[in-house]
């Protein structure tokens, strides 16, 4: 096999602190990149646009996480098997892996497609989404998901590239998808006036255009991250360690989703000023899991290329390190939502009862991100190791089942908006518990 000409970063080697700050950086950049032009979309939607509009692409952030997360959790499952083979410079099985991801992103993109064009209206009248917003939920949702397979299989080259230490050129082309959706956003939302339809279309075209230059940079590199057409064929047990690692975490996404869509459609029963301004905040709390995730992502890179290589004290300490510091970088940025509150709130809405909604959700929540950091970073370390599996468990338990039971029983006894506050930082502390008692408890193993 070929050496790659590909420029990837070696966790197994250096310093701990610069390789996982080399590698991670890239991460945060994108996540920052990608937030904001969700942002981007939120603005100029709720600027140009009614707040029924803004209510309709901003309520259904669970929706598509349902669908692109369950994807996306099996993309980084996938990862994770080419990074332990990375780490061990078992070139031959890295290739493999990879043309079992890009095998599997294919299928599951034409099922998904299917699947969410013709069930989407469904789910929306399911969520309680309110009759006037309905027809534009409708419109918004059906495009992009006509659109879901150039997501998907971002998502699936995304995680190839930096399961090998790559995290650059991703960062590069999503800095020119961002670019690409705000361009669109202006033209047509702003300009041409299409309001849904022309959000949808931008996030469609922006997702596939990062998609085809991830492709065209892979066919391009030398050695095994190179996609070959005749290497795109079924292989059994490869397919079943990519699953093992990746199910998990598809199911734990899909688990997070549809626990939110329940507690989006209690939110949405206090009608469209709830919907807005909920989405204003998750708009902000966006920027709040731009270190969380990209840590977490790295983290499991880095554990699992560390123990492939042996190095079971290195893995433990990139471990800690990042752990550590994307906790206080949560904490800090949740003291400064929380006093900012108003103020944040208002960029996307100047209804004053969406921005009361607002303000009463992200000062309930923010007092508690060291809970939700904790939770994720414990999660990434875990498919490091992986025990992918166990994340899963925690979160289908607390995030999906427990947040499901609270809300159904708690608003029947106490028919408030806060009561739905609560349901968020009550589970981030149960599965803070799991994840801890679990972490101490496990002996670190190469290979």
């Amino acid at each position: 096999m070929g050496k790659t000409k590909e420029k990837t970063v070696n966790l197994t080697e250096g310093s701990v602190a610069g390789g996982l700050w080399a590698f991670t950086l890239p991460l945060m950049l994108g996540q920052l990149l990608q937030q904001l032009y969700n942002v981007a979309d939120a603005w100029v939607i709720g600027n140009y646009a009614d707040n029924a509009s803004f209510a309709a692409v901003s309520a259904g952030g669970s929706l598509t996480f349902l669908v692109v997360g369950f994807f996306n959790g099996i993309s980084i499952g996938g990862g994770v098997v080419i990074s332990r083979y990375f780490g061990a410079e078992d070139h031959q099985n890295v290739s493999k892996a990879i043309h079992t991801n890009v095998l599997f992103g294919v299928a599951a993109s034409i099922l998904a497609t299917i699947v969410t064009v013709i069930f989407t209206p469904a789910i929306l009248v399911w969520m309680q989404t309110p009759e006037n917003v309905l027809p534009y939920s409708v419109t918004y949702f059906r495009i992009y998901f006509a659109g879901i397979s150039m997501i998907i299989l971002y998502n699936i080259f995304m995680a190839i590239m930096r399961a090998v230490g790559d995290s650059v050129h991703p960062l590069y082309y999503l800095c020119i998808s961002s670019v690409v959706n705000v361009i669109l956003d202006l033209v047509l939302v702003a300009g041409m006036h299409m309001g849904v339809t022309g959000a949808a279309l931008a996030t469609v075209v922006s997702q596939g255009l990062s998609a085809i230059l991830c492709l065209i940079r892979m066919q391009r590199t030398g050695g095994y991250m190179r996609i070959y057409l005749s290497k795109l064929r079924y292989d059994g047990p490869m397919m079943k360690r990519v699953l093992y690692q990746g199910l998990p975490a598809g199911i734990q996404n899909s688990a997070l989703s549809i626990g939110n869509i329940v507690v989006q459609a209690n939110i949405n029963a206090f009608g469209e000023f709830a919907m807005s301004g909920m989405g204003a905040h998750s708009k902000i709390e966006g920027f709040v899991f731009i270190p969380i995730l990209s840590i977490s992502n790295a983290l499991s890179t880095f554990v699992s290329q560390n123990l492939g290589a042996g190095e079971v004290e290195r893995a433990k300490k990139g471990a800690f390190l990042g752990t550590v510091v994307s906790m206080g970088m949560a904490v800090v940025m949740g003291i400064g939502m929380y006093l900012l509150a108003p103020q944040l709130i208002r960029i996307f809405t100047s209804e004053p009862q969406s921005v009361e909604y607002g303000v009463v959700f992200m000062r309930t929540v923010t007092i508690f991100y060291l809970f939700l950091t904790f939770s994720h970073e414990a999660t990434g370390i875990l498919r490091g190791l992986g025990m992918s599996v166990i994340p899963m468990l925690g979160m289908f338990g607390f995030w999906c089942v427990g947040r499901i039971l609270y809300v159904t029983i708690a608003l029947r006894i106490i028919p408030d908006f806060r009561v739905i506050c609560w349901a968020y930082p009550l589970t981030w502390i149960c599965t803070t518990a799991i994840f801890s008692i679990v972490l101490f408890r496990t002996k670190w193993r190469v290979g």
